[in-house]
């Protein structure tokens, strides 16, 4: 219903010839789904990741269709390749605008080496990293990976709709999976490794750095925090300083004050979420946005230490709410960044044992704190 709904009301090419693909596709899961034949069962949901993503993906890359932020990262991969920054100096039209973290435009170094080639296209890089980390992230927690739980996740219309037109937050969600899974495990160096990459990418991706904080700090002490907490901002400072510096102006307009909705050019990020509505609709309503996503992360990083996450789950639940809530609040925001929260609280859960990955090993890290 979803991708029909798409395919009949979009004015936007991409999105129309993904919700056509998806529509057949989840038309013929469904038929399998119901069918006599257990084996014919099984195999439903992965024809609903073939149909919803996959081959939509392929024709879409064929034909070079996708939407804006793939043209952007295209575009970042060469600046970065050329100048060091990934950043025009004086942007002047929406495309022109790069929002994302410097980490990003490393997705567009194939279109930067070998040129407008499907082979080249972001979308191959974010798919592989996504499945990849996603994949290493069960491994690491439960000790494997279903691939039904890969092909539900892929075939979900909130992921499978980026997975063939954009995919930007795609890589950065399969990490922040991975940081939590290795925070659980206690491997700190992983899991700096893992949080610095996607906190690289985009804002969106904080978050996980004081969740996986605390839970290591939980798991294993202050000693392991602080190790990946500094291998975290080592990772951070690697991929980002570096272009900070080439261009600073255009850092600050682009990465800062565009996202926010403060920049020269209007953000097209605009669904009608909390944080859109009282910036665009109440006298001041940008400050009171801004207020409001400032107070929901004081509170969620009182409650990380005042009832510190003791499971994966938990740890899970409470890095898929506080992007929630930061994506509701924020003034320049998008339905579609909701697949961010969706991806983390279920992709170990679709995993037999995962409730039973344990998130401490510590009960005396804080008094006020309660087993979950």
């Amino acid at each position: 219903m979803a991708a029909a709904s798409m395919a009949a009301v979009t004015d936007e090419g991409p999105h129309r010839i993904w919700g056509l693909y998806a529509t057949i596709g989840y038309a013929v899961a469904g038929a399998l789904a119901v069918g006599a034949s257990s084996r014919l069962r099984r195999a439903a949901p992965f024809v609903a990741a073939v149909g919803a993503a996959v081959v939509p993906m392929v024709w879409l890359v064929a034909h070079r269709q996708g939407q804006l932020e793939v043209d952007v990262v295209h575009h970042s991969g060469v600046l970065l390749l050329h100048t060091g920054s990934p950043y025009l100096p004086e942007p002047s039209q929406l495309a022109d605008y790069n929002p994302y973290l410097p980490a990003m435009a490393l997705f567009g170094l194939p279109y930067a080496l070998l040129g407008d080639s499907p082979m080249a296209d972001a979308r191959w890089g974010f798919a592989l990293v996504f499945g990849l980390a996603l994949t290493v992230a069960a491994r690491v927690a439960v000790g494997h990976c279903a691939p039904r739980a890969l092909a539900l996740l892929a075939a979900c219309p909130l992921l499978a709709l980026p997975l063939a037109t954009g995919g930007i937050d795609l890589p950065v969600t399969a990490l922040m999976c991975l940081a939590l899974a290795t925070a659980a495990v206690g491997r700190p160096t992983a899991t700096g490794l893992a949080a610095g990459a996607a906190a690289a990418m985009k804002w969106t991706a904080w978050p996980v750095l004081a969740v996986v904080l605390v839970l290591l700090t939980v798991r294993r002490g202050g000693r392991a925090a602080s190790g990946a907490g500094a291998v975290a901002a080592v990772a951070l400072a690697v991929l980002t300083v570096p272009s900070f510096l080439a261009s600073p102006g255009s850092f600050v307009e682009q990465v800062l004050r565009y996202p926010l909705g403060a920049g020269q050019v209007a953000s097209p990020a605009a669904s009608p979420l909390p944080g859109h509505l009282i910036a665009t609709l109440l006298p001041g309503g940008r400050l009171i946005a801004l207020v409001l996503l400032a107070s929901a992360a004081v509170a969620v990083a009182v409650l990380l230490v005042v009832r510190p996450p003791r499971t994966l789950l938990a740890d899970d639940d409470r890095l898929a709410v506080a992007l929630a809530v930061a994506i509701c609040l924020a003034p320049a925001t998008r339905f579609g960044y909701l697949l961010m929260p969706l991806t983390i609280a279920a992709w170990f859960r679709l995993h037999p044992g995962s409730a039973r990955v344990p998130g401490s090993s510590m009960p005396g890290f804080s008094a006020f704190a309660r087993i979950e």
